[in-house]
């Protein structure tokens, strides 16, 4: 074998390795760019078919309110960077907040409408809160901490009712969670919320007065 020959030899394997690492590393460069974009996400929560019945077929004028200070839930990262952001409109989730809302109210007995009327029982369901934050708690892991806080005002006649309710969730991981996976847990925390919010036995009773 010449000398030429020996030296094309030897020079392969290191083609080889060359190009494998560049592959890896624009491979390793697109998973990075994917886990850094912005996510927004799409709110489809559900009311579970668990709720107390109170009513008998009263009408009760449904409001639906977002009273957020922002789109913007909190970051992947805990930092300020906008690739890491989540962020939930409120067209997004207004909508959807009422449609569930009147169901909930359908499965208590009540019959909603958006009319207002100063003789008919009111409710006010207003989410004052949605964020997402990373934990801090798991040395190892990244861990999301999500907070939903949905507040529920009641009135009928001359009495009223205020109800807060709160839902929380840790979530520990080992790859940030995908676009998927973070609207998921946030549609399980507003789920969530809306049970507790409906399945408070004052709030049927003082609609069902």
């Amino acid at each position: 074998m010449s000398d030429e020959t020996r030296h094309h030899v030897s020079r392969a394997p290191r083609l080889a390795l060359l190009l494998h690492s560049l592959m890896l590393g624009l491979l390793l460069l697109a998973m990075t760019g994917c886990a850094s974009s912005p996510h927004y996400v799409q709110a489809t929560p559900k009311v579970s078919g668990n709720l107390p019945e109170s009513g008998s077929g009263q009408a009760v004028t449904l409001t639906v309110v977002d009273g957020r200070e922002s789109a913007l839930l909190g970051s992947r990262s805990g930092a300020t960077m906008s690739t890491d952001t989540i962020t939930l409109e409120s067209g997004d989730v207004l909508p959807e907040l009422q449609a569930q809302a009147a169901y909930a109210l359908r499965q208590m007995g009540f019959t909603p409408t958006d009319e207002a009327n100063a003789q008919r029982p009111s409710l006010t369901l207003t989410l004052k809160r949605l964020d997402y934050a990373r934990g801090q708690r798991q040395p190892l892991l990244g861990e999301a901490e999500l907070e939903a806080v949905f507040e529920a005002e009641a009135h009928n006649g001359g009495e009223s009712y205020v109800g807060r309710y709160t839902s929380r969730r840790n979530q520990s991981y080992a790859l940030r969670p995908s676009l998927e996976e973070n609207t998921q847990m946030i549609n399980e925390l507003l789920s969530d919320g809306l049970d507790r919010s409906f399945s408070d036995p004052a709030l049927g009773q003082l609609l069902a007065r």
